[in-house]
Formats: C-alpha cells, structure tokens, sequence
C-alpha cells in the first residue's frame, strides 16, 4: 500500500499526495477524478472548497507553519 503525504505550502495550500479518500462531515466522498495529488484550501477564499483554486495568491493568505 503506497503512503499518503500531506505538505504544507508556505503561504498556500496544502497538498495531499498518494491515494487519499476525502470525504465530507457526512461522510459522502468527493470524486477525485482519480487523482492521487490535489490541494486543499487554506486561505477560506477558495471557489471550489475544499480544493485549492488559487485564491490564496490575491487575498493576501499567510502561513509559514513549520514542523517542531
């Protein structure tokens, strides 16, 4: 079973990687088109929640979180 990986962009979103099930608080799961990478919005400005749309770039988001 390959491993799944999510990476925090700095100042963007995070990025999942691997074969992934995301599913919503009802448990209803999102078609992922068979995509093994996709980014999910951080910045809540995003048009197509939860995957990144970019809007992060125009409102200004900020995070620079590091692992300790």
């Amino acid at each position: 079973m390959s491993e799944v990986s999510i990476t925090t962009r700095l100042n963007g979103p995070l990025l999942v990687q691997g074969p992934a099930k995301l599913c919503d608080h009802e448990g209803n799961v999102f078609n992922l088109n068979g995509k093994e990478t996709f980014a999910l919005c951080r910045c809540d400005e995003s048009k197509n929640k939860p995957f990144c749309d970019g809007s992060h770039k125009a409102c200004g988001f900020t995070a620079d979180v590091k692992a300790q």
